[in-house]
């Protein structure tokens, strides 16, 4: 996501010259991310629902399909990919608009 960032930042900065909010920018680059994590996260569940019944047997100990693992493997998933994606939307939000347009 830092990647994804500073390759619009200059995007970012005209954005802010033309009078986008700080919190603009923030929710503006938080929305993009974690699209992106969502749906990779609904893709990997539906793959890991179908897929339980042949992993099942590499299990010792748990079902394939237990249902606290996935709800927490999600959720820890999503905490860090929320901080992932606000770092430097933060970062991106406290940026000059001049220096930034200037970037590249």
């Amino acid at each position: 996501m830092s990647y994804t960032v500073r390759r619009r930042t200059r995007e970012i900065g005209i954005r802010m010259a033309i009078g986008a909010a700080p919190g603009d920018v923030v929710r503006m680059i938080a929305r993009h991310g974690m699209g992106v994590a969502l749906a990779g996260m609904g893709f990997g569940l539906a793959l890991s629902l179908m897929l339980s019944r042949v992993l099942g047997r590499f299990l010792y100990g748990i079902s394939p399909r237990d249902l606290v693992t996935f709800l927490a493997v999600p959720v820890l998933l999503l905490c860090v990919a929320a901080a992932a994606v606000l770092l430097p939307a933060r970062d991106a939000a406290r940026a000059d608009a001049l220096r930034s347009i200037r970037y590249e």
